[in-house]
């Protein structure tokens, strides 16, 4: 009957499963369903270009292709971002088979540093009135803008490459905006004085310049206007845009893109990680606890989700896991520190390459990486030498406790009788017949039987 009662459970939950997919699909708007109606699916975004953000628009685009959506419409504003992040968005819309439009709006929005590359590397490069788009220089993308937001000649000056490096990364920032240009005919100059000078331009001014396709007052305006217009695709493939009357079908970050944006940080990723190790190794060696493997079970999948969408380097990775296994090592092995000084610089190394990157704003901080490193070599030496510790020592609970007990005789008569021991009444009996047991005297527990005690004087007796 039990059997039964399971397997029906178990077949409601799979109908129910099976029902909430169906109705996912369902409701998820299809260009065929439409009928002649196109179908565009229009993605807000706010803030820094991340991980995160060519997650979701990794997932947007998989997700319009599914539904043979005619155009996707990114609503962007930002000031900038990660250009690792932002040359994998521009991937992503390169291959996509169906056509991209970036959009910097509402009105009173940028699109600096990275989103300018963005709306660059799109099928459609369109703007709201009173926006602006430039500033693409990739060294102090970020801080030039936040220190000299209101001074552009202070924020062009910041923006100057001082090193050899800086110059490489400005030269190969350059052409790679200047190639994006000339996929799409748009003007290359002006994009490559945005990488080299930091300039910056209106909306018409940008326009004028054939930096951008269209101005349009809204979503609605921008279909209209594109619709009919030739776009390269992949292959050098050429498609017509059908888009004017699009039914509008918009998205904004989901719980998984704001959940990657809190911990899609190379320096949170290694300390979840290593909070994650430590908790599912003490739980091994201490079972019971619960607490610590609870914690470390949930570390450590939000260390592999936020791995998913960093540039990981798995040497790096792997000299992290070394370390920890010679640090655990050197609790099970006492080797005067040898295990555990290398354990730390396996460790150490590990992260300083965990990202696989250039980008600084990618890099691990050196003090995060002393600080994790001391953390787990203390912990693993201290809290898993006296987890071992407590695993070896003898049981004192039971009827290990009552071996241990030394009793007081309350009856005795005839080689048996009733002892207390522990805070309770037991019948006891004589190990053997040489035992010499009177009532008052202290007795040691040497076994049991049932539920009775074998019992012997706790003081030989003369």
């Amino acid at each position: 009957m039990k059997d039964i009662k399971r397997t029906v459970v178990r077949f409601a939950c799979v109908l129910l499963l099976a029902a909430g997919l169906v109705g996912f699909m369902q409701n998820t708007p299809r260009a065929s369903e439409n009928g002649d109606k196109p179908l565009a699916y229009v993605l807000d975004l706010e803030g820094e270009i991340l991980p995160a953000t060519a997650d979701l628009i990794s997932r947007t685009l998989e997700r319009a292709q599914d539904a043979h959506a005619d155009i996707v419409v990114i609503k962007l504003q930002t000031p900038g971002g990660l250009y690792d992040s932002m040359q994998k968005i521009i991937q992503d819309i390169l291959k996509s088979p169906v056509p991209v439009a970036t959009y910097v709006a509402p009105s009173g929005s940028r699109a600096a540093s990275a989103g300018t590359y963005i709306l660059y590397g799109s099928h459609i490069a369109a703007m709201a009135p009173s926006t602006n788009i430039g500033a693409a220089t990739p060294i102090n993308m970020l801080e030039a803008f936040r220190r000299h937001d209101d001074d552009p000649a202070a924020a062009k000056a910041a923006a100057q490459p001082q090193s050899t490096l800086e110059r490489k990364m400005v030269n190969d920032a350059a052409a790679y905006i200047r190639s994006l240009a000339q996929r799409y005919d748009r003007n290359g100059e002006w994009a490559e004085q945005a990488v080299r000078d930091a300039v910056s331009e209106s909306d018409k001014e940008a326009l004028e310049k054939h930096c951008i396709d269209v101005i349009a007052v809204d979503v609605t305006d921008l279909l209209n206007k594109v619709d009919g217009r030739s776009v390269k695709m992949v292959g050098d493939k050429t498609m017509k845009l059908r888009t004017k009357g699009a039914q509008i079908i918009e998205f904004g970050p989901d719980w998984r893109t704001k959940l990657l944006t809190l911990i899609a940080d190379p320096n949170i990723v290694l300390v979840l990680f290593c909070i994650g190790i430590v908790g599912l190794v003490y739980e091994c060696f201490h079972p019971g606890v619960a607490a610590p493997g609870i914690t470390g079970a949930i570390c450590m999948l939000l260390s592999l989700l936020a791995m998913n969408v960093l540039p990981i380097n798995y040497t790096g990775l792997s000299l992290i896991v070394l370390g920890l296994g010679l640090m655990v090592g050197e609790a099970f092995a006492p080797t005067f520190g040898a295990l555990g000084i290398g354990g730390a610089i396996s460790f150490a190394l590990g992260a300083s390459m965990l990202i696989n990157s250039s980008d600084p704003a990618f890099a691990v901080d050196p003090w995060i990486i002393g600080g994790v490193t001391l953390l787990c070599l203390g912990l693993f030496s201290v809290l898993l030498t006296v987890a071992l510790r407590a695993r070896r020592r003898p049981a004192i609970t039971g009827i290990e406790e009552l071996k241990a007990a030394t009793a007081d005789v309350i009856d005795w008569a005839q080689g048996q009788g009733q002892v207390r021991v522990t805070g309770e009444i037991w019948m006891a009996k004589a190990a053997g017949p040489e035992y010499i047991i009177s009532t008052g005297d202290k007795v040691k527990v040497v076994d049991v039987d049932g539920l009775k005690l074998i019992v012997k004087p706790a003081v030989s007796k003369v």
